[in-house]
């Protein structure tokens, strides 16, 4: 009986577990139990294939770059402009060729020397330096004789002398000991101070000396604005002050901080002054006595346009009056000016002219040199 038993048992596990066999097989394939099985069997989701995410990259940062420094210009040196300064002369003025015309003439009758006065007159000389200079010219034609030099080296001679190459036409752009030396520039309207200063910059630039520039002309923003970008160009720093500030102010720090520094020079823009008035040139005087509080005033330019005449001569009494001018700037002499204005202004302020501005060129403003002067007139 227990072999029997033991048997259907036997029988009875193996039927069990081919049935099971069988659903396991059946769920592998459809994914579903059977109709009629209630066993509990959990299914996994049909796979998906999703695109692979990539994995998010966080861009490298720009290296930072230094603004590198603005190139500096190299003004150049002082004595080279002189050439040009005979070449544009002797292309634009007459007043050389038209003399050594009538002085090459066969006969120097009376009407020649009228003329020559008159050409002399017309170029701004003046009425005693050409009569000076006609009298001069007669003696030594006459006394000489055959045995007068041509009449272009009488000539030439004739006007170095009158031109006075005697005068002290050095800068002085130096103070004593550890003081700076200051530099005030003054002049008009329209006559090119601004511009004028800016050049000045660069010459002392171009003479490897250290500078530094006050903007106080504080009443027109423009001439600030010019100023900076004359000296940002040769790497010279401008002191300026508030629009419509005080100028007085602005000198004086401007002066203060080239003590402080140690700079060699430094040079003082002030507002274009109309000579009529009074309450404004009273100011300029301000401006001189305020920085002497610093340091001594060296230099005392007084820019004037050598196209405006006598106009000039006006303008430059008055402003020696009240600042004890030391030196002569004449400005656009290469264009329509005659030349003449030279002589005249030396013998109105008995100071000599210094500078010369030959045109529109940042280095276009030379050392003026009397022999350089006549020997350009002259051609």
């Amino acid at each position: 009986m227990q072999e029997w038993l033991y048997l259907v048992i036997g029988i009875a596990v193996v039927g069990v577990l081919a049935i099971a066999g069988f659903v396991g097989t059946r769920v592998r394939r459809t994914g579903r139990l059977p109709e009629g099985t209630t066993t509990d069997v959990i299914t996994a989701p049909p796979e998906t294939h999703a695109p692979p995410v990539e994995p998010e990259v966080e861009p490298e940062p720009e290296p930072e770059v230094e603004p590198s420094a603005p190139t500096l210009e190299r003004p150049e040196k002082p004595a080279s402009r002189l050439v040009r300064l005979r070449q544009r002369l002797a292309g634009s003025n007459a007043l050389g060729r038209g003399l050594l015309g009538l002085l090459s003439r066969e006969k120097l009758d009376e009407d020649t020397w009228e003329a020559i006065e008159d050409l002399l007159i017309a170029a701004d000389i003046g009425v005693a330096p050409t009569q000076e200079l006609v009298e001069r010219l007669r003696t030594r034609l006459r006394v000489e004789g055959g045995q007068a030099p041509d009449a272009r080296t009488v000539l030439r001679e004739e006007l170095i002398e009158l031109v006075d190459p005697t005068m002290d036409r050095a800068l002085q752009v130096s103070g004593e000991g550890d003081v700076p030396g200051v530099v005030l520039v003054v002049g008009v309207n329209g006559t090119g101070k601004t511009t004028t200063v800016g050049k000045l910059a660069r010459i002392l630039v171009a003479e490897e000396r250290t500078a530094l520039l006050a903007a106080a002309d504080t009443f027109r923003a423009a001439a600030t604005e010019q100023l900076a970008t004359w000296g940002e160009r040769v790497g010279v720093e401008v002191v300026r002050g508030p629009e419509g500030g005080d100028p007085a102010s602005v000198a004086f720090d401007a002066v203060k901080q080239g003590v402080e520094r140690g700079v060699d020079t430094v040079v003082v823009d002030t507002a274009g002054r109309l000579q009529n008035k009074q309450g404004l040139m009273d100011e300029l005087g301000k401006v001189k006595r305020v920085i002497e509080k610093q340091a001594p005033v060296t230099e005392v330019l007084l820019v004037l346009d050598a196209t405006t005449g006598q106009n000039g001569l006006i303008q430059a009494k008055v402003f020696s009056e009240v600042v004890d001018v030391t030196g002569i700037v004449l400005t656009k002499l290469d264009g329509s000016a005659k030349g003449g204005i030279v002589v005249a202004v030396q013998r109105q302020l008995g100071v000599p002219v210094k500078l010369v501005g030959l045109g529109e060129g940042p280095d276009d403003l030379a050392p003026f040199d009397a022999a350089a002067f006549v020997d350009a007139l002259l051609g």
